[in-house]
């Protein structure tokens, strides 16, 4: 009898963690949104990445504006830019040229987590080589992404050996961080170690964090398969002990890739969105009050209207 109750209360509690998934609120993680311009850069000879540009309603070439850019996920193996076409959607709504970059994965061009990294670099430099033709103030970029994605982000502020052009005189540290669940500890006990054995002390940004990086903000699930919270932690303290301003959220129960409106549904998107916006304003890149519960509904509600909408 007791077997049997204990079996009961299990099953109720895998139908009560079911239950409360199938709740969450998700859609597509373009919500229906397109890139307003695609413009191409090379970071190494005889290779073209595109860049996935979102501009602001009132942008005009003639403009300064503060610049994010978006690298996505996939453990280095693939992945598309559109994960992030809502986010970047969202910040060109806030008056930052937003783009979605390209850069090489291992299944579309054979290409090393070491090459993810360049790609990411060269994306920085040549955003903020041709700001004045983009309309960017080149002292306002952004680097931002999702697990692969965050630590793309993360390694081209962090391991500055990883560079196919180190005697360039144009910088490619961005300006500030906004990291999701990155994979940022590449080490013996970190992920993705035996793809980096090699050289993994100069691609894992744990090992390397030093004086003076970018303010930098991040955000993990708590049951995150890839990033422990000993090791999120461990990231967050020595940032703060090398004098780094960083902050770090840890979402109770969550899992990787919450944040993603057709993961983690849109109460996760829109958390992760309204407190990126007001650590983008602290860092003066943004201005005024968030917008993203009032953008959000909107986008949903263009979205559900379009022959594509669905809910996920």
């Amino acid at each position: 009898m007791k077997k049997m109750m204990l079996i009961m209360f299990s099953l109720f509690l895998t139908i009560a963690v079911t239950a409360q998934d199938d709740s969450r609120e998700r859609y597509t993680w373009t919500l229906g949104y397109k890139p307003d311009k695609v413009i191409e850069y090379s970071p190494v000879p005889n290779v073209d990445l595109k860049l996935n540009l979102f501009f602001p309603d009132d942008y005009t070439v003639d403009d300064q504006r503060p610049c994010i850019i978006f690298f996505f996920g996939g453990g280095w193996m693939g992945g598309t830019p559109a994960q992030f076409y809502g986010f970047s959607k969202y910040f060109a709504s806030r008056g930052m040229l937003a783009i979605a970059a390209e850069y090489r994965t291992e299944r579309a061009y054979n290409a090393i987590p070491r090459n993810c990294v360049e790609d990411g670099r060269q994306a920085v430099r040549y955003v903020r080589q041709h700001a004045a033709e983009l309309g960017i103030n080149p002292d306002k970029i952004v680097a931002g992404g999702g697990s692969a994605g965050g630590h793309v982000a993360a390694a081209v502020a962090m391991c500055a050996t990883i560079d196919v052009e180190p005697e360039s005189t144009i910088s490619s540290m961005p300006d500030a961080l906004v990291l999701f669940n990155p994979v940022y500890n590449n080490g013996p006990e970190g992920y993705g170690h035996k793809r980096v054995a090699e050289y993994w002390k100069e691609i894992s940004p744990y090992h390397n964090i030093r004086e003076g990086l970018p303010p930098t903000i991040a955000f993990f699930g708590s049951n995150d398969k890839h990033v422990s919270v000993a090791r999120i932690n461990a990231f967050q303290d020595a940032m703060i002990k090398a004098g780094n301003d960083s902050f770090t959220h840890i979402y109770d129960g969550e899992e990787h890739g919450f944040f993603h409106i057709n993961k983690g549904g849109r109460k996760m998107f829109e958390d992760t969105l309204t407190k990126a916006d007001a650590f983008l304003v602290k860092h003066h890149f943004l201005t005024g009050d968030d917008q993203v519960k009032r953008w959000t509904a909107q986008a949903i509600e263009l979205y559900m209207k379009s022959p594509q909408a669905k809910r996920l």
